[in-house]
C-alpha cells in the first residue's frame, strides 16, 4: 500500500488494483477503525476522510496497513438487467481500437456479466467491472461537454451509464431507456456496489421491455394565510444549504453543503435557530421578497446591505449580521455585496424545506436536494420554535471577504498526485497569480494562469476520489478549484488541496480575482506510525 495526503483530515490509500481496493474497503467497513468518516473506493485507490481529534493520518494507514487483502468479495444475488439499442456514436471508433467488428463489439458487451464495483462521478453511476478484457479501450482524447442521459458507455476496463447529460470523455456505444437515478426509488441508484448487470440488445434480444413509469408528484398547494415569504427577484437562483449530505457515497453522492459554513453558523445563530437548520444561500444579492407574517431574519457571509421597506413605503437600512424583524407587508431587498460571493438568509424558526436524502442542500451539479428558489418561489416558513435560543447580536465576519480586484492567498497540502508534475510544474503552481474565471460555479473555481501546469506526460490516471478544495489539472493545464458540489471521483491528477480553513475563504473569492496558492509543507507519502 502506498499512503498519500489528500488534504488536512483526507488520505488516499493506492493499492494494487481493484479487487484489492474492494477488499480494503470491505476490511474497514466490517471492522473500522475509530474516526473514519467515510470512505470513497475507485480503480485502485480508496480515499478516506477522518476525524483528526480522533486519529492522525500516520496512525491511520498503521492500523490500515496491516489489513489482510486477499479475501475475495462474493458475488451478490441481485442481477439488473439492462436493454440496449446500440447506436452509439463512438460504436465505430471502438470497433476500429479493438480490432473487432461492430457486431462482435455488441457481442462481447451484450456476452459479458459485469459488477458494480463502487459509484462515482455522478449519483447513480456504477463503474461496471468483468467485462470482456478485448473491449478496454481509452477515454476519449478530446471528452464531451455533453454525454445524452442515458448513454451507455466504455473507458479502459470498465463500462458505465451515464445516469443524467454531463460532460464526460468515455466511448459510447448505446443508450438504454432506463432510468438509472431517480430520488423516489429507494434506493435512488439502480446500481449498488456488489451488483451484477447484464446488458441484451433491443433489436435482436426478442425480450419484452416493460419500464415503469415513475409515480407522479404530488402538487404542493401552500395556503395564502400560510407564513410565507414571497420571492420577488433573485438575479441568480438561491439554493437551500445546510452543513451536507453525509453517507451517500455508496450511491456517488457527495456532501454538497454551504460554501462559507462559518457564514451559515453565523446566520443561524443571529436569530437563534438550532446549528444545522437549512438556509438559503444568496449568490451575489439582488435577491428581494415580501413577507406576509410578522418574522426575525439574519444575513451573513458576503456584506450585502438590506433595505426593508414597510407596507406604507417607509424604507429602513441594515447590515448584515445583526437580526432583523419584519412586520406583515414588509419587502425585503438584499443589496449586490462589494466583497464576497455568497450571503446566507436564515429566518427564526427556519424554513419549511424537505430534506431530500437526510439534508436540505442542493447539490447543483447532481441535481440532488431541494429546488432552486427563483421570482415567484413561494417560502413556506416553519415557525418551528423547537430548539430556539436568544438571537445574537454581536456577531462578526470570521474573515474580511476579498474583492475583484483582490489577490487571495490559499493554504494548500500538496498531494495526492504532486509527482505526476514537473518540478517546473510545482512552482508554477504556487509562483504565479491564478484569475477566477467567469465559468466557476458551486462546482469549482475554474482558474486561467500566464503559464499552465506542466505535468511529467500524459499517462490516464484511473478514476479516484476527490475532496472539497481539491486542485484538479485537466491536459490544459489550467486548474479547477473543486468547490462542494464537485463530483465524488474524477479522472484527472490533483495537485494538492486547499486546507480547510481557508475552504470558507475560498467560497467567497469573486470572479476575476486572483489566488495565490502556498503549500504548507513539502509533498510526500505518508509514513504508517504506530
Amino acid at each position: 500500500m502506498r499512503f498519500l495526503p489528500v488534504s488536512l483530515t483526507t488520505i488516499l490509500v493506492e493499492l494494487a488494483d481493484l479487487d484489492e481496493t474492494l477488499a480494503l474497503f470491505a476490511s474497514l467497513q466490517a471492522t473500522p477503525v475509530d474516526g473514519i468518516e467515510e470512505m470513497v473506493p475507485a480503480a485502485r485507490t480508496l480515499m478516506i476522510r477522518f476525524r483528526s481529534d480522533k486519529v492522525s493520518s500516520a496512525e491511520l494507514a498503521a492500523q490500515i496497513s496491516i489489513r489482510d487483502l486477499s479475501a475475495k468479495i462474493a458475488p451478490s444475488e441481485h442481477l439488473v438487467e439492462i436493454p440496449v439499442r446500440y447506436d452509439g456514436e463512438d460504436l465505430n471508433d471502438v470497433a476500429e481500437l479493438t480490432g473487432l467488428s461492430v457486431e462482435e463489439v455488441i457481442r462481447c458487451h451484450t456476452e459479458s456479466e459485469f459488477t458494480v464495483a463502487f459509484c462515482g462521478f455522478a449519483p447513480g453511476f456504477g463503474y461496471l467491472v468483468g467485462g470482456d478484457p478485448a473491449l478496454h479501450v481509452p477515454r476519449r482524447k478530446s471528452p464531451r461537454t455533453r454525454i445524452p442521459v442515458g448513454s451507455v458507455a466504455l473507458a479502459g476496463a470498465f463500462s458505465g451509464v451515464y445516469p443524467q447529460a454531463s460532460p464526460g470523455g468515455w466511448q459510447i456505444i448505446g443508450t438504454t431507456p432506463v432510468k438509472m437515478w431517480d430520488i423516489d426509488r429507494d434506493p435512488g441508484a439502480l446500481f449498488q456496489p456488489g451488483y451484477r448487470v447484464r446488458f441484451f440488445d433491443m433489436e435482436t434480444s426478442g425480450k419484452t421491455i416493460s419500464i415503469p413509469e415513475p409515480p407522479p408528484r404530488a402538487e404542493r398547494s401552500i395556503a395564502a394565510e400560510a407564513p410565507q415569504f414571497k420571492v420577488l427577484a433573485a438575479p441568480m437562483p438561491a439554493v437551500f444549504q445546510d452543513l451536507g449530505r453525509f453517507g451517500q457515497t455508496g450511491q456517488g453522492v457527495s456532501a454538497s453543503g454551504a460554501l462559507d459554513r462559518g457564514a451559515f453558523l453565523a446566520a443561524n445563530r443571529v436569530v437563534g435557530n438550532p446549528t444545522n437548520t437549512p438556509a438559503l444561500e444568496l449568490t451575489l444579492g439582488g435577491f428581494s421578497f415580501e413577507s406576509n407574517v410578522r418574522a426575525v431574519i439574519g444575513i451573513a457571509g458576503a456584506p450585502c446591505p438590506v433595505t426593508v421597506r414597510d407596507a406604507a413605503g417607509r424604507s429602513q437600512d441594515f447590515q448584515a449580521y445583526q437580526p432583523i424583524s419584519l412586520e406583515p407587508g414588509d419587502v425585503v431587498t438584499v443589496g449586490h455585496p462589494k466583497k464576497g460571493m455568497r450571503a446566507y438568509l436564515s429566518v427564526r424558526g427556519g424554513f419549511a424545506v424537505a430534506p431530500v436524502l437526510g439534508s436540505a442542500a442542493t447539490d447543483t451539479l447532481a441535481v440532488v436536494g431541494p429546488e432552486p428558489v427563483v421570482a415567484g418561489s413561494v417560502l413556506v416558513l416553519k415557525n418551528d420554535k423547537a430548539g430556539l435560543t436568544s438571537v445574537s447580536t454581536d456577531e462578526i465576519p470570521a474573515f474580511d471577504p476579498p474583492s475583484a480586484a483582490d489577490a487571495v492567498t490559499l493554504d494548500v497540502v500538496l498531494g495526492p498526485r504532486t509527482d505526476w508534475f514537473t518540478q517546473e510544474g510545482i512552482e508554477t503552481l504556487t509562483s504565479q497569480l491564478w484569475q477566477v474565471t467567469p465559468q466557476s460555479s458551486r462546482v469549482g473555481i475554474r482558474l486561467a494562469g500566464d503559464v499552465p501546469l506542466e505535468r511529467k506526460d500524459s499517462a490516464e490516471l484511473p478514476s479516484e476520489g476527490t475532496a472539497t478544495g481539491a486542485i484538479q489539472v485537466p491536459h490544459s493545464g489550467q486548474p479547477v478549484l473543486f468547490l462542494a458540489d464537485h463530483p465524488l471521483t474524477g479522472g484527472y491528477p490533483v495537485i494538492g488541496a486547499v486546507a480547510e480553513y481557508h475552504l470558507d475563504l475560498a467560497g467567497q473569492i469573486p470572479i476575476n480575482a486572483k489566488i495565490r496558492f502556498r503549500p504548507i509543507g513539502p509533498f510526500a507519502d505518508i509514513a504508517a506510525t504506530r
